[in-house]
């Protein structure tokens, strides 16, 4: 039985085998604006919900015959919607705390005064009225998500034409629209019906769990993005928006379906040949870099000045391109999935120490000043690859090294933030500007000007260090300005069970 609107009068039942508790009770409620029924006995009560429609009973717990705990149970049954209030006497507040337990409502103890009957019943009124308002803005929002699912119109057959496959969901996440490329896509036989969750249609949790955080408006940026894999090794790629309302509000979901496995093989391949060819050219480049620094090394004493210049640029050579080769490989492993693999607790600040140690005898070529900046706040143990850190902060700071004129200085910096930990690597080197910005981490992508044009390098450690960062689960952000110095700020989450919350509780 629906609750009558609020607009109309609400009717109020009253049992209780006292008659002044009934007489009183209509006086003050009648003055109130509502319609009552009275009962002396359980069983009436039970009666007059069967004949009326009522929202709100005062129920007395103590009656003879069928008491009122029994009428409770019966009330439930009829209609979960009517707010029982329970009348008692203070010898019985443990029984009316029990009825509570069981659904009434409220209770109000007798004697009571009418102020206190006054301020049950309005804050039962008021309940009512939330509930009608929630309702009616439920079945709004029903309503304009159902007209994206039943609409006969040139959109909905240009969608159903479209080769992408197309998912329009409602907040609760229930399919509100389907495209036939979708469901082809997908594999999905049978036709969906409108209002059907989705995950009875789609076994893939991860997918399922985007469609729901995006139909809910929980989702972290505006558009959203998951790649997935069907039976069939097929590679998905799903991109969700949410629906928002005319006042910003989020209605639901739309989701585009992409079939990406024609790409996916393509840069299987591709990551492949890297990966060989790389493989053949380092060892006879290494033996080429090797035999040069011999020769070179017979040269200094026999002091044969232009040929030893000659040589040395080849044996420069011969390291940029072992150096290229190190990093085709580190990008082919990260592709494979065959990086961070070896997850143990390490202590950050430790291996930072480390790093710096080892790139000092580096900075001091250039007369460089690298420290390391630690603060008196511990720093917790973080689960990740050692390997992949080590590369990820090495990586930045030599690059810190190299854009950076000699006499300058490179600070490495960690901090504790909630539940991740902060790492800046700054430098008051030559800067970038901020058309360059954007592309520092696209693979081969370097800084070209009059200050940088002779520093040699691959164009890889960005990307390499943007993506073992993804693989630990981390970020990592830049602040430049040209001729100021730059600072890049590596996030890594801190586990659960490392936090200094959970620290501090097995402390204690």
């Amino acid at each position: 039985m629906k609750l009558e609107s609020t607009s109309n009068r609400l009717s109020i039942l009253v049992v209780d085998d006292e008659d002044s508790i009934r007489e009183g009770s209509e006086r003050i409620l009648t003055r109130m604006g509502f319609q009552v029924y009275k009962a002396s006995r359980g069983s009436e009560g039970l009666d007059i919900l069967g004949r009326h429609p009522v929202e709100i009973v005062l129920l007395d717990l103590k009656m003879p015959g069928m008491d009122g705990m029994e009428v409770l149970a019966h009330i439930q049954q009829l209609n979960s919607e009517i707010l029982v209030i329970i009348i008692t006497g203070y010898a019985t507040i443990e029984t009316a705390i029990e009825a509570m337990k069981r659904g009434a409502y409220d209770f109000i103890p007798k004697p009571f005064e009418p102020d206190q009957l006054r301020m049950v019943i309005n804050r039962a009124r008021e309940r009512i009225r939330l509930t009608e308002e929630t309702e009616m803005l439920a079945q709004e929002r029903q309503r304009n998500l159902a007209d994206l699912g039943t609409e006969k119109s040139r959109i909905r057959t240009i969608v159903e034409s479209l080769p992408n496959g197309i998912l329009v969901t409602n907040v609760q996440g229930q399919v509100a629209l389907i495209n036939p490329a979708f469901q082809w896509l997908m594999g999905i036989e049978e036709d969906v019906a409108t209002g059907e969750p989705v995950e009875s249609c789609i076994q893939d949790k991860g997918f399922c769990q985007l469609v729901k955080d995006i139909s809910a408006g929980n989702a972290h940026t505006l558009s959203e993005t998951y790649e997935f894999t069907t039976i069939g090794e097929k590679y998905l790629q799903a991109t969700g928006r949410p629906v928002l309302g005319d006042v910003g509000e989020c209605l639901g979901a739309v989701v585009n379906l992409v079939d990406i496995t024609a790409m996916k093989v393509l840069d299987r391949m591709k990551s492949e040949f890297v990966a060989k060819v790389s493989h053949e050219l380092r060892s006879p480049l290494s033996t080429i870099h090797e035999q040069l620094a011999l020769v070179l090394k017979d040269m200094v004493e026999k002091e044969s000045t232009r040929d030893q210049y000659l040589l040395s640029r080849a044996k420069e050579k011969t390291q940029g391109l072992i150096s290229l080769i190190g990093d085709l490989l580190d990008l082919s492993r990260i592709e494979a999935g065959n990086v961070c693999i070896d997850f143990k607790p390490i202590k950050l600040d430790e291996l930072l120490k480390n790093i710096v140690d080892f790139m000092e005898t580096r900075a001091n070529g250039k007369n460089q000043r690298l420290k390391l900046v630690l603060h008196d706040e511990p720093i917790p143990l973080i689960k990740a690859d050692p390997q992949a850190l080590e590369s990820v902060f090495g990586n930045l700071i030599a690059n810190a090294i190299n854009y950076t004129p000699e006499g300058g200085a490179i600070e490495v910096g960690i901090s504790l933030l909630p539940e991740k930990i902060q790492i800046d690597v700054s430098d008051n080197g030559f800067g970038i500007e901020a058309k360059d910005i954007d592309n520092i981490f696209k693979r081969f992508y370097r800084v070209k000007n009059e200050k940088t044009r002779f520093i040699t390098g691959t164009g890889l450690g960005l990307p390499i260090v943007k993506g073992l960062l993804d693989e630990l689960g981390g970020s990592i952000q830049i602040q430049s300005e040209p001729s100021q110095g730059s600072t890049f700020t590596v996030f890594l989450p801190i586990s659960a069970e490392n936090s200094p919350q959970n620290a501090e509780s097995q402390t204690e």
